[in-house]
């Protein structure tokens, strides 16, 4: 395929260096003459380990040229990828003024063609910025619609400086959030050479998966150094620690907990992430990080709690109360604070938890259920049928399987906000 790479920067040129490594024929584009007669001499504009020899060698093949004509580069090719940089304005926001730029001459391109053109977002936007402003900007500039004249698409990178030509040549995934599928159908077939798995998915899934994935190993670094910092505070080598932390591939590495549900909960992880804190204060060890999990949990909380009371159901049916699923303990349950909020805010409230009801024949109850939550005993419904019956809404808690299938009987009319998966308020259809 004939790509035009826009912006020679970090991204652009190994973009289009690999590109043409893999067979394509690539214009690489940028306004500033210096990049563009670097690029169009076979000699990298940027310093990277192994793009020097590989912009050379494609150089060497015909297939690799610079120009600083941008409509001419579109006019030419079948696919141009935006690869200029965005930058932050001093309120923190973002600013994408290079790629409007950039995206406005694309479009009064594609308005000379007669061929369909495909045009990929590389840079980093923000969620919402391909369809909400991009899209508009090109279908104004080109005065066609997406689909017909042109495409357009989001397929975000996930190359480091340092090893980037490694990253692109044999990347964990590769996303590609489409809005057409001539452009989708495109973007598979060019990446069809790498031997890794293709997500076609949304332009909004691939730009938030690109903000994820930075804010993800942002968060990795500063929790590993805050775990140093107490480590050191102690005597104890902070490195040791953390190679024991993350030799556990099953809970601590791995996807475990990395799933969007309910917040947190249980006689552990409250109270144990509460106690480090104090002892933190105490000692005057800032750790800004891990002192804010607690309320970044209770936002959690809130959140579903406001959302509930935004509407005017007035009967809540809850299934599940316990901290998760299969248990009886109540101790720091999140659902039990939510029912508790419910009630002060004077919802009426009940809700079926079987293992809850079994654990409250226990000897040890009250270390358990009774004294977690107030008034257990007119709370607990034994027929889940009959408590279905009775709510307006129903909050589920969990996938147990005795949960989705007395759901599967509702009538139409209830709402249903399932937490185990944060989908939002649905009503019910009927069967």
């Amino acid at each position: 395929m004939k790509i035009s790479v826009v912006g020679l920067g970090f991204v652009g040129t190994v973009t289009g260096a690999c590109l043409c490594e893999m067979g394509h024929e690539v214009v690489g584009v940028d306004l500033d003459e210096g990049k563009v007669d670097l690029f169009a001499r076979g000699r990298a504009p940027i310093l990277e380990p192994h793009i020097d020899q590989l912009v050379a060698d494609v150089w060497r093949s015909g297939r690799l040229r610079g120009t600083s004509d941008l409509k001419a580069a579109v006019a030419d090719t079948d696919m141009t990828f935006v690869c200029v940089g965005t930058l932050r304005n001093a309120d923190g926001s973002q600013d994408i003024s290079a790629v409007e730029n950039v995206v406005q001459s694309i479009g009064e391109a594609i308005a000379r063609k007669k061929a369909f053109h495909s045009v990929v977002i590389r840079s980093t936007v923000v969620p919402g910025t391909t369809r909400n402003h991009i899209l508009k900007l090109l279908e104004h500039a080109s005065g066609g619609s997406v689909g017909e004249s042109f495409g357009l698409a989001n397929n975000p990178e996930f190359t480091r400086e340092g090893s980037a030509v490694a990253d692109f040549r044999a990347p964990s995934r590769i996303v590609v959030g489409e809005i057409d599928a001539q452009t989708g159908d495109r973007l598979s077939l060019i990446y069809s050479g790498i031997k890794s798995p293709i997500v076609r998915t949304s332009v909004e899934v691939a730009e938030t998966v690109k903000y994820a994935d930075n804010s993800w190993h942002a968060l990795k670094v500063v929790f590993a150094n805050e775990i140093d910092a107490i480590s050191r505070f102690v005597g104890l080598d902070g490195s040791h620690v953390m190679d024991i932390f993350c030799s556990d591939r099953d809970l601590n590495i791995s996807s475990a907990y990395l799933k969007p549900g309910f917040a947190f909960g249980g006689p552990c992880l409250p109270k144990d992430v509460g106690v480090l804190n104090h002892w933190c204060r105490s000692n005057g060890l800032e750790v800004p990080l891990l002192a804010h999990i607690i309320a970044g949990n209770e936002q959690i909380i809130d959140r579903a709690a406001s959302q509930i009371l935004a509407t005017a159901h007035s009967r809540i049916a809850v299934l599940g109360l316990a901290y998760k699923a299969g248990v009886c303990d109540l101790r720091g349950s999140p659902i039990a604070t939510l029912v508790q909020r419910l009630l002060k805010a004077g919802r009426n409230v009940r809700a079926f938890d079987p293992d809850v009801s079994r654990g409250r024949r226990l000897a040890t109850r009250h270390d358990y259920t009774d004294d977690a939550l107030d008034g257990l005993d007119g709370l607990l419904a034994d027929d889940i049928d009959e408590l279905l019956g009775w709510g307006e809404m129903i909050v589920v808690t969990s996938h147990a399987a005795q949960y989705s299938s007395a759901l599967s009987k509702l009538a139409p009319g209830h709402a249903v906000l399932d937490l185990s998966t944060r989908s939002g308020i649905k009503g019910r259809p009927g069967r």
